[in-house]
């Protein structure tokens, strides 16, 4: 399983000119499953991502979480994470999770984050999203479990 956080304002995803969710402070995430993953797998990453201290406390330092400061997620599903670019110039995909293991998974880790209650938002497995992030920092967290 990879991950890549992004620090955000606010953020949005919308398909077709629907927004499906925005949320404001907190992390947009970008999800992407592995043909090896499970929910003990996605569990533990989604209870790394709401603890990890990437949000500043009163001084400035990178010393809250997301669950400190009561922040939102937005999850995105996206399987180009696992795209592999050894060869040519086109990216190939096969290390991804197939779309009946990666899909379940993706909503399950949404839901590990609102059992910590995490506010979350998530775009639509397999849709063309449009993203719209205003990061915060630029703070990019990468993450594979």
């Amino acid at each position: 399983m990879k991950a890549v956080l992004q620090r955000v304002k606010r953020g949005r995803v919308s398909v077709g000119g629907e927004i499906l969710a925005e949320i404001g402070e907190g992390l947009v995430i970008l999800l992407g499953i592995g043909p090896a993953d499970d929910q003990a797998v996605t569990r533990k990453l989604a209870e790394k991502i709401a603890r990890m201290r990437i949000f500043p406390d009163e001084e400035g330092k990178m010393n809250l979480s997301l669950m400190d400061r009561g922040g939102e997620a937005l999850v995105i599903p996206q399987f180009t994470l696992f795209a592999d670019t050894r060869r040519g110039h086109r990216p190939s995909f096969t290390d991804a999770g197939p779309p009946e293991l990666a899909e379940p998974l993706s909503a399950f880790f949404a839901d590990c984050l609102r059992d910590l209650e995490v506010p979350v938002g998530e775009g639509e497995f397999g849709a063309h999203m449009v993203v719209e992030i205003i990061n915060d920092g630029p703070v990019t967290i990468s993450l594979e479990a």
